[in-house]
C-alpha cells in the first residue's frame, strides 16, 4: 500500500540541490531519505529536462530491495517505471535494453559486465552513485575494475551525476579524490590522483626510515579541499534537524586466560605460535599478523588455509552472554567479523539466528521473534531497516572498516529510531580484548570518524 510522501525540510533541500546542479555530491546521513529524495528530484526533472534513462548504482540488496521498494512505497512515484537488473544476464541483458523504461538499478559488481555489454549504445543519461565510496579507488590508468569500467562512460556519454554517501571520507580525505572525478573529471582536486596527493599530502617516516611511511595530509589540506568541493556538494545531518536519541556507547574490556594470553604474545613477538595438539599458527607478514591477533583477541585461531579453527578463549562469549542476559527479553543485534565467531556464537546462544538474504528473517527480527541476531557488517550495512526489532547493538569483534562500522550502527541507530517513532536510547557496547590489536584497531577508527565528522561539519557549515 502506497504512503503519502511529507518530506522534511533537509529532504527538499536534497532534492533541490540535485535539480539545480547537474552533477554534485549529496552527503547525507543514514536514515536521512536520500532515496525518496533523489527519486523525487528525477520525477521533477522529468517536467522541464529528461533525466530518463537513469542508471542508479548501488550493493546487491540495496540496487535489488532498497531501490524498487522506495518506488513501491510512495505515491507520488508510482508514476516512474524502475527495474532492478540484478539477476541473470539474460534479464539483465533485457532490462537494460527495455524500451519505456525510466530507472533501472544495477550492483556495482556487474559494472564492468553492463559497459562491455551497451559499448557505444550506452542510453542512461544519469548515473546515481549509492554508496559512492565504492568508487573511492577510480585512478585514471590503474585502480578498481569496476570504477576502471565506468570511468569509460562517466564524461563522455553521462549528463547528469549523483554521488550518495553518508561516509565521504571513511578512511581520510584520501578517498575523495576517486568519487570527485566522477563529478568534474578532476577539475577541482587535480587531474591524477598523483596531483591531487603532491599538492595535499605528505609522506611521514620515521627517524631513519628511508622508503615508505605513511601518507598524512598536510595541515592546510582540509580547508582547502572543502573549499574546493563546497560549491557541488550539499551536506546533511539529521542530527541537525530531528530531536534523537541518545546513543550510548560502552566499551566492554575483557581479560584474556593465561593461555590465550601466552599465545597472544607469542604471535606479537614471533610471529609463531603452538596451539595444543601440535597445531602451528604462523603470519609472514604485518597484515597477517593483524589478523591473527584480532582472531586470537576473539577467541580463535585458523590453523591452516582450509578455514578450521580452534578456539583459544571464551572471554568475549561470557560478556556477551551477560549483556543479553541484562537485556532482559530485549532483542540483541550482534556484529561478527570471522565465520569462527559465527561458528561459537550460534554454539553458545541457539536461540540465535544469522543473517542471510531472506527478507523473512529481516522480517522476523523487526516483529521480534529473534532474540539475538548475528550480523556481518559488511553484509548489515547499506539498506537494511533493524530499528524495529531493537536498540541494542554489540560488537563481538572490531575490524578497520569505518564505513561498516558506522553503517551497521546506523540500522537501529538514533536516526531511524526517532524517523520511526521510538523515543528510546540505542546502546551500543563494544567488547575489547585488553591489551591486544583490539584497542588499536577501535583507536584508529575514533581517529578516522573525527577527520569525517570534521569534514562533514565544515562543508555544511560552507553552504549556510
Amino acid at each position: 500500500m502506497t504512503q503519502p510522501f511529507t518530506p522534511r525540510d533537509y529532504q527538499r533541500a536534497i532534492w533541490q540541490f540535485i535539480a539545480d546542479h547537474d552533477r554534485c555530491n549529496v552527503w547525507a546521513g543514514m536514515g536521512t531519505g536520500k532515496s525518496v529524495s533523489t527519486l523525487t528530484a528525477l520525477d521533477g526533472l522529468s517536467m522541464t529536462a529528461d533525466p530518463f534513462p537513469a542508471l542508479i548504482l548501488a550493493p546487491l540488496r540495496v540496487a535489488s530491495s532498497t531501490w524498487p521498494g522506495e518506488v513501491k512505497k510512495w505515491s507520488h512515484l508510482q508514476g516512474l517505471r524502475l527495474r532492478a537488473a540484478t539477476g541473470s544476464e539474460a534479464e539483465r541483458s533485457h532490462l537494460v535494453h527495455a524500451r519505456g523504461m525510466d530507472i533501472v538499478t544495477i550492483n556495482y559488481d556487474k559494472l564492468p559486465w553492463l559497459v562491455d555489454f551497451l559499448g557505444p549504445l550506452w542510453p542512461f543519461r544519469t548515473v546515481i552513485a549509492d554508496e559512492a565510496t565504492r568508487l573511492k579507488s577510480f585512478r585514471l590508468k590503474q585502480g578498481g575494475v569496476r570504477a576502471q569500467a565506468l570511468g569509460k562512460v562517466a564524461h563522455k556519454r553521462v549528463r547528469r551525476w549523483v554521488n550518495l554517501t553518508g561516509t565521504p571520507a571513511p578512511n581520510g580525505l584520501r578517498d575523495l579524490w576517486g568519487q570527485q572525478w566522477f563529478i568534474d573529471e578532476g577539475q577541482r582536486l587535480g587531474r591524477t590522483f598523483s596531483a591531487f596527493e603532491n599538492r595535499w599530502f605528505a609522506t611521514k617516516r620515521r627517524p631513519g626510515q628511508k622508503f615508505g611511511g605513511e601518507v598524512v595530509p598536510q595541515a592546510h589540506a582540509q580547508e582547502q579541499i572543502e573549499a574546493a568541493l563546497a560549491d557541488c556538494t550539499i551536506t546533511v545531518r539529521a542530527q541537525d534537524y530531528l530531536d534523537l536519541p541518545p546513543l550510548v556507547e560502552n566499551t566492554i574490556e575483557v581479560e584474556l586466560p593465561p593461555g590465550a594470553r601466552r599465545h597472544y604474545r607469542e604471535l606479537e613477538k614471533e610471529m609463531f605460535t603452538t596451539l595444543a595438539g601440535g597445531h602451528e599458527v604462523e603470519a609472514f607478514n604485518a597484515a597477517a599478523l593483524t589478523m591473527k591477533c584480532l582472531q586470537a583477541a576473539n577467541g580463535a585461531l585458523y590453523i591452516d588455509d582450509q578455514g578450521t579453527w580452534k578456539e583459544l578463549h571464551d572471554a568475549k562469549i561470557e560478556a556477551l552472554k551477560s549483556v543479553v542476559e541484562e537485556a532482559a527479553g530485549t532483542p540483541v543485534l550482534v556484529a561478527y567479523h570471522f565465520k569462527s565467531d559465527l561458528a561459537r556464537l550460534q554454539r553458545a546462544f541457539p536461540h540465535a539466528r544469522a543473517l542471510d538474504a531472506d527478507p523473512a528473517t529481516v522480517a522476523s527480527w523487526n516483529a521480534g521473534r529473534i532474540p539475538v541476531l548475528l550480523a556481518h557488517p559488511a553484509s548489515a550495512g547499506h539498506g537494511l531497516n533493524l530499528q524495529d526489532g531493537g536498540n541494542i547493538l554489540v560488537f563481538f569483534g572490531l575490524w578497520w572498516n569505518l564505513e561498516e562500522h558506522e553503517q551497521v550502527i546506523e540500522r537501529i541507530g538514533p536516526t531511524r529510531q526517532a524517523q520511526s517513532g521510538y523515543n528510546r536510547p540505542v546502546y551500543v557496547h563494544r567488547i575489547v580484548a585488553q591489551g591486544t590489536v583490539d584497542e588499536l584497531v577501535l583507536a584508529r577508527l575514533k581517529t578516522k570518524a573525527s577527520v569525517q565528522s570534521l569534514l562533514l561539519e565544515a562543508m555544511k557549515g560552507r553552504r549556510e
